[in-house]
């Protein structure tokens, strides 16, 4: 995408605007689109956000102007918004036993995506222009369709439909904004974001500002993150599942204060020991999250929880560079990331006071 708008004529200020309206839309939205679906079921908005995603790739081809790529970008966003919310409230509902394993499963699959992405979108670049390289990516997207069409609905709806949507809706905002299970599971996924784009945003110039620091070292970091992420999330799950969400979320935070108070040492084996940690950390405490969310929200309105939910943790990818950059302006990276790590460890230790469930 970056790639793209500055091939438009794009200033440096405009792409990064096009590069965030994306997930800044679902900030705003995700939780209407979450509630709408309470109200008239999950498949039919997952199959609405699939035909966005199926269409609007291959739109990209007809953009000529930095301002009409945002235009699109922002109703890109749109499938996003929709289905993150959806399809995280369908996954959680099909059965209360395991269901953080099931949800850690599930984002492993999404993660998994998120980690090969980079890599076939650099392949594909080097021999493809990038509205080239989205039209490919519209005609993959077909695949998609195939497990929605043998999708069930299993969501109750007759008693939502005999509300009327104000009534609704407004039900919706009520519970969410009074359901204290949202706001610390949207606040810790804010929190693990924030800290996570921070690091993605920063780490590698850090990296590069010290001796014998190259760009290899900052690609194979995220890459030894994101793939202990991806391979332990399960494992995640399932502690949350046997000995509570508390034990999890603190045990994964826990890690992550100290992951971030690893960094800044930045010798090479304690670069590779951060990136471990903080891969563990996340494996953690995103499966044990969102699942406590689930488990808090009342039924019929999961929806509309999982959107604030989703909207908090978008908050937190648009926040991290942008607070981290506003931090170093004033503080040395060390400072900055071992704040970082107190706060966790702080929030670590309120959230295992907050959750009586059983320890290990």
């Amino acid at each position: 995408m970056p790639l793209f708008a500055a091939a438009l004529g794009a200033t440096e200020i405009l792409t990064g605007l096009i590069v965030a309206v994306s997930p800044f839309t679902g900030v705003l939205l995700k939780p209407f689109f979450g509630m709408l679906s309470d109200r008239s079921g999950r498949r039919i908005w997952l199959l609405i956000s699939l035909i966005i995603f199926l269409v609007t790739p291959f739109l990209y081809q007809f953009i000529s102007t930095p301002e009409a790529l945002f235009a699109l970008r922002l109703f890109h966003g749109f499938a996003t918004a929709i289905f993150g919310p959806v399809s995280l409230a369908y996954v959680a509902e099909l059965a209360d036993e395991n269901r953080a394993t099931r949800l850690a499963i599930f984002g492993m699959a999404r993660a998994l995506a998120a980690f090969g992405a980079p890599l076939c979108a650099g392949f594909a670049l080097t021999y493809f222009k990038p509205e080239k390289v989205f039209v490919l990516i519209g005609f993959m997207s077909l695949a998609a369709a195939v497990p929605l069409i043998i999708l069930h609905e299993n969501n109750v709806l007759a008693a939502k439909k005999k509300q009327s949507f104000s009534f609704h809706a407004l039900a919706s905002i009520r519970l969410s904004l009074q359901t204290t299970g949202i706001w610390l599971a949207g606040f810790l996924e804010f929190l693990v974001f924030l800290v996570a784009y921070a690091v993605k945003a920063f780490l590698p110039f850090f990296i590069m500002s010290q001796e014998g620091g190259t760009v290899l070292q900052a690609g194979i970091f995220f890459s030894i993150q994101e793939g202990v992420h991806i391979i332990f999330r399960p494992i995640g799950g399932r502690v949350a599942d046997k000995k509570g969400y508390g034990v999890a979320l603190f045990l994964g935070l826990i890690m992550l204060a100290v992951g971030l108070a690893t960094l800044p040492l930045m010798a090479e084996l304690m670069i590779l020991s951060a990136a471990i940690i903080l891969g563990f950390a996340q494996a953690m405490v995103l499966p044990a999250s969102v699942a406590l969310l689930a488990a808090e929200t009342q039924t019929g309105h999961r929806g509309a929880g999982m959107g604030f939910y989703g909207a908090l943790r978008n908050m937190g990818k648009v926040g991290g560079p942008v607070i981290t950059g506003a931090l170093l302006t004033a503080f040395t990276f060390s400072s900055v990331f071992y704040g970082y790590a107190v706060l966790v460890a702080f929030v670590a230790i309120a959230v295992r006071m907050r959750l009586k469930y059983p320890t290990i």
